[in-house]
C-alpha cells in the first residue's frame, strides 16, 4: 500500500488508486434500482402465468365433466381397470418400439447419407447415379408411408420366395428405412449445398481431392447445419414405429389392440398414445434446445 502526504498538516493518508484496487465493487443506486425492478417484474410475470395457468385448467375440467357423454367416454376411454391391465404388456411391447427406432435410425442415416452424396456427384459420368438418387427420394417421398409398409409387410410374403423373410418386423424395419432414408436424404443434400463453394475450392487448393474435400470439409459442416432437421425426422420416426403392427408385431400398439379387441374397450389405446408422447416430448424438447443453441451461436458469429 502506498501512501501520500496531505498539503495541510503531512499526515499520511492511503491513495485512492490503491483504496479502488482493493474495495469491492459497489454497483450505483441505480443499478441497484433496476436490478430490484426486474426481479419484481419476473415475480408478478410468475404469479400471473400461473394464475392463468390455473384459472384455465379449471375452466377446461368443468367444460369436460359437464359436457353431455362424458360419462359415457370416462367408461369408453379412461377406465381405471383396464389401464392398469394395459400398461405393462404396452410397456412390454414399447421394447420392439425402440429397438426398431434404434436399428432403423442407424440404417436411415447411412442410407441417407449415401443417397445424398450420389445426388450431389458431379460430372456426366455420374449423371445415372444422380437420376437414380433423384428417383428414389422422389418416389418414397410421394409414397404414403401406410401403403408402403403394406406392399412389403404383407405383399412381400405373398411371393413365397425362397431366402426372403416373412418375420413382420424385419419387413417393417426395412418399409420404414425405405420410407424415411429419402426424407433424411434431401436433409443431408440441403446441408451440402448450404456449404459455400468456396469451402470445396480452398480444400482443392491445399491439394485435398474431390473425396476428400467431401469428407474432411464439406461433410462435417453440412451435417452440423442439418441437425435440428435430423432430430425432428428421429421423432417422426420414434411414432411411426407403431405401424409394424399392422403385419402382426406385438409392439405396444399391438398389445393395446389385442385388450381392445377383447373387451372393446379403447382406454388401452389411449394408454399406448401417452405411453408415445411420454417417449416423445424429451426428444422434441431436446431437438427445441439443440435448435436455440445453434441460433444463438449463429447470432454470435461462433462455429455451427
Amino acid at each position: 500500500m502506498t501512501f501520500a502526504k496531505e498539503e495541510s498538516g503531512g499526515e499520511p493518508v492511503e491513495d485512492p488508486a490503491d483504496k479502488d484496487a482493493h474495495d469491492p465493487y459497489v454497483p450505483s443506486r441505480r443499478r441497484i434500482e433496476r436490478e430490484r425492478h426486474k426481479r419484481s417484474r419476473a415475480r408478478r410475470a410468475t404469479a400471473l402465468g400461473a394464475l392463468s395457468t390455473l384459472v384455465t385448467g379449471v375452466v377446461l375440467y368443468l367444460v369436460v365433466v359437464n359436457a353431455p357423454g362424458w360419462p359415457r367416454t370416462r367408461e369408453t376411454f379412461f377406465d381405471a381397470q383396464y389401464a392398469r391391465e394395459a400398461l405393462p404388456k404396452v410397456l412390454e411391447g414399447l421394447w420392439l418400439n425402440v429397438r426398431l427406432l434404434l436399428v432403423c435410425g442407424a440404417a436411415v442415416l447411412v442410407l441417407g447419407m449415401l443417397i445424398a452424396v450420389a445426388r450431389t456427384l458431379r460430372g456426366p459420368v455420374f449423371f445415372p447415379l444422380r437420376a437414380l438418387a433423384a428417383a428414389y427420394t422422389d418416389f418414397f417421398r410421394g409414397l404414403p408411408l401406410i401403403i408402403n409398409l403394406m406392399i412389403v409387410v404383407l405383399g412381400v410374403p405373398a411371393l413365397r420366395l425362397q431366402g426372403i423373410t416373412v418375420d413382420p418386423v424385419l419387413l417393417g424395419g426395412t418399409a420404414l428405412t425405405l420410407t424415411y432414408s429419402a426424407y433424411v436424404a434431401e436433409v443431408f443434400r440441403a446441408g451440402i449445398e448450404s456449404v459455400h463453394p468456396s469451402q470445396r475450392a480452398a480444400a482443392r487448393s491445399l491439394g485435398l481431392s474431390n473425396r476428400q474435400a467431401l469428407r474432411y470439409v464439406v461433410l462435417p459442416q453440412a451435417v452440423r447445419r442439418q441437425v435440428p432437421p435430423l432430430l425432428n425426422d428421429l421423432v417422426s420416426l420414434q411414432k411411426d414405429t407403431g405401424l409394424v403392427s399392422i403385419g402382426g408385431a406385438v409392439d405396444a400398439v399391438r398389445a393395446a389392440d389385442i385388450i381392445v379387441g377383447r373387451s372393446l374397450n379403447y382406454t388401452p389405446y389411449i394408454v399406448a398414445g401417452l405411453v408415445f408422447v411420454a417417449l416423445t416430448i424429451p426428444m422434441t424438447r431436446f431437438t427445441d434446445w439443440v435448435t436455440a443453441r445453434m441460433d444463438r451461436r449463429r447470432a454470435q458469429g461462433g462455429t455451427l
